[in-house]
């Protein structure tokens, strides 16, 4: 489980990606790069490291299912992720 300031700030982030999403696109639309290196750093979503959804881990994640490797090995063990089956040949 990831520390809990780190899963808080990913929060935070999130909404400020939200939160700016608009002005950022018109921003880039104008092409007044001034105005949008004078956004909070954390509005860019470049800069948001995606986390597991289920204990916030950072690494190995997985895009199609939003959870890391480990949770996904225990989750499709269990067969609690649809359509995922373990491998046998």
């Amino acid at each position: 489980m990831a520390k809990k300031s780190k899963i808080a700030k990913f929060h935070r982030q999130q909404q400020l990606i939200a939160q700016y999403a608009e002005l950022r696109q018109e921003l880039k639309a104008k092409g007044d790069y001034a105005a949008l290196a004078r956004l909070p750093k954390d509005s860019n979503p470049n800069r948001l490291r995606n986390r597991d959804r289920l204990d916030g881990r950072p690494r190995g994640y997985m895009r199609q299912f939003g959870m890391s490797r480990l949770n996904f090995r225990m989750y499709a063990h269990l067969g609690q992720i649809p359509g995922v089956r373990k491998a046998s040949w």
